[in-house]
């Protein structure tokens, strides 16, 4: 038997042993009518990635551009009929899958299942994004792999090896039951032991270079299996202390912009030369980047991943409902300044299907307005370029 083979018997006997019962998830992160018209092929044009098949833009109702921008969620195990209806009318770009959502492999599998179906009548053709959070060791929404932890890689006595192992038996267990995005791996660098970042394990290491290393591996491995990955949550979450959790409160980091770029960024050029297809923005406030706004609601800040950093692909916002935007409005304020700020995809992940609804409803009516049509369609073309390669 090949190593390859030997290890991939391993990733799957894992998850099949873990497969009755689900792993621990803790940690404080979520980081879930018919159109008129035919569709028609898209044309690449300058900045602009192609998607694929789609419809053609002035085919879809306001309601159908916004929510191919959007991310919804949805209590318990069973998908509500709302939910299904906005994935048959083209009204989302996908799910986010928690642990209340899963018993077990055979059970979500089914759940996917039957939004793949419905989403079969959508006149956005491009596939569902279906993720969740799968970092390993106590951020798992899934049964199984990736077993260890980030930190249990980063310290291990081969981390190139580990790195690889957990990206690739988390790929293989999201595809598994028909997921296609992984809202991981974390790039995080973290300071000091028992804080934000290091409570849960969720780094690699204190060491931006070890970071870099281990998370483009993951990246590589995972995205190898089909399933894209997560980088996150720029330009880093690595100084906040134990008590910084945006998910609760807002967080100001005052660490200087010659140590965010030198140290907090780095691992993300690895990552972007890896290949990654997402990068998370935090919703911390960086006072030497931009001292007004959270990083996933400042021009500023995005212009640091776009521009400096040379990045492509999709931004996704942290969890819409977080603690740290309480100061920003409901969920239709910070959908659209989120949108405005030049996020792609809205993450909705309180788990009510009302929250996405409405986060769709504001990015619709703020078109020609608080949001840019043109900067809209462009962040719309990434997102279905994203999806199309799925």
């Amino acid at each position: 038997m090949t190593p390859s083979l030997s290890r991939r018997g391993a990733l799957l006997a894992g998850a099949a042993a873990l497969a009755g019962g689900l792993a621990p998830a803790a940690g404080a992160q979520a980081a879930r009518g018919p159109a008129e018209g035919s569709p028609a092929k898209d044309t690449p044009t300058a900045g602009r990635p192609s998607g694929g098949t789609r419809p053609h833009f002035a085919a879809l109702s306001p309601l159908q551009r916004a929510g191919r921008c959007v991310i919804h969620s949805y209590p318990g195990l069973t998908p509500p009929d709302s939910l299904m209806d906005a994935i048959a009318q083209g009204h989302t770009a996908g799910v986010i899958f928690f642990g209340e959502n899963i018993r077990d492999l055979t059970q979500i599998e089914s759940v996917v299942n039957a939004m793949k179906a419905a989403h079969a009548s959508s006149p956005v053709q491009a596939p569902l994004l279906l993720m969740t959070d799968q970092e390993g060791g106590m951020i798992r929404r899934l049964p199984g792999e990736p077993v260890k932890s980030a930190k249990d890689v980063g310290a291990s006595a081969d981390p190139h090896y580990w790195a690889d192992f957990t990206g690739e038996g988390a790929g293989m267990n999201l595809a598994g039951v028909g997921m296609n995005v992984n809202l991981a791996p974390v790039l995080d660098v973290y300071r000091k032991n028992g804080d934000f970042t290091d409570q849960y394990e969720r780094s690699y290491s204190k060491s931006a270079a070890a970071v870099a290393s281990c998370s483009s591996t993951f990246i590589t491995a995972q995205q190898r299996e089909g399933v894209a990955a997560t980088a996150k949550h720029f330009p880093g979450l690595g100084p906040a202390t134990a008590s910084q959790n945006t998910d609760l409160r807002t967080v100001t980091i005052g660490t200087s912009a010659a140590t965010l770029r030198g140290v907090d960024m780095a691992p993300y050029r690895d990552a972007i030369a890896a290949g990654v297809k997402l990068v998370m923005l935090s919703w911390a406030v960086y006072t030497a980047l931009d001292s007004a706004r959270p990083a996933g609601l400042s021009p500023t800040v995005v212009g640091e991943l776009r521009d400096r950093l040379g990045f492509t692909g999709v931004t996704v916002t942290d969890a819409l409902e977080a603690g740290a935007l309480a100061p920003y409005g409901g969920t239709s304020a910070r959908a659209v300044r989120a949108a405005a700020a030049g996020m792609d995809l809205i993450l909705c992940s309180a788990r009510s299907v009302a929250q996405g609804d409405e986060a769709v409803t504001a990015l619709s009516e703020a078109l020609g307005g608080a949001i840019d049509p043109a900067s809209f369609e462009a962040a719309a073309a990434r997102v279905n370029a994203l999806r199309a390669g799925l």
